[in-house]
């Protein structure tokens, strides 16, 4: 297994990228790598530490793809945790205030499956978070 981390700064709040986080509005229009969607009703958010987190991303092909998640901690606008239920990967979003209008957000994932840790996979990854990076930079209206 394998541990990754992955660091962005975006000019917005933490508070804002938190809710972006856990908010079906807003998640829908970034999650998943370029080629697929996530439509809000495929998408899950029961905000509390124990509560599931679901998604559904349907590529270009049809083919659907669910990621199955319980809420591990949740302490906005801080800190977001999470446990995907079908692989054990840990994945754990912190959000710091640089104090000048941005904000770095650190992803880091432990217990990675090796699926989830090859190249083509993290190349996905990466595409995803430029669209949550394109989101803010837009304006991230819901």
């Amino acid at each position: 297994m394998t541990e990754l981390t992955f660091r962005r700064i975006h000019r917005a709040t933490p508070e804002l990228l938190f809710d972006c986080m856990t908010t079906p509005t807003h998640l829908t229009h970034f999650w998943g790598p370029t080629g697929t969607t996530t439509p809000v009703e495929n998408i899950t958010v029961d905000l509390r530490p124990g509560g599931a987190f679901e998604t559904t991303m349907v590529g270009s092909d049809g083919g659907r793809y669910t990621m199955r998640a319980v809420y591990v901690e949740v302490d906005r606008p801080d800190r977001l945790v999470w446990r995907d239920v079908d692989h054990d990967m840990l994945t754990t979003l912190t959000f710091v205030d640089l104090h000048d209008g941005r904000t770095e957000v650190t992803t880091h994932q432990v217990r990675v499956p090796a699926q989830m840790a090859s190249p083509q996979a993290q190349s996905g990854f990466l595409t995803s978070l430029d669209r949550f990076d394109a989101y803010i930079s837009d304006g991230a209206r819901p």
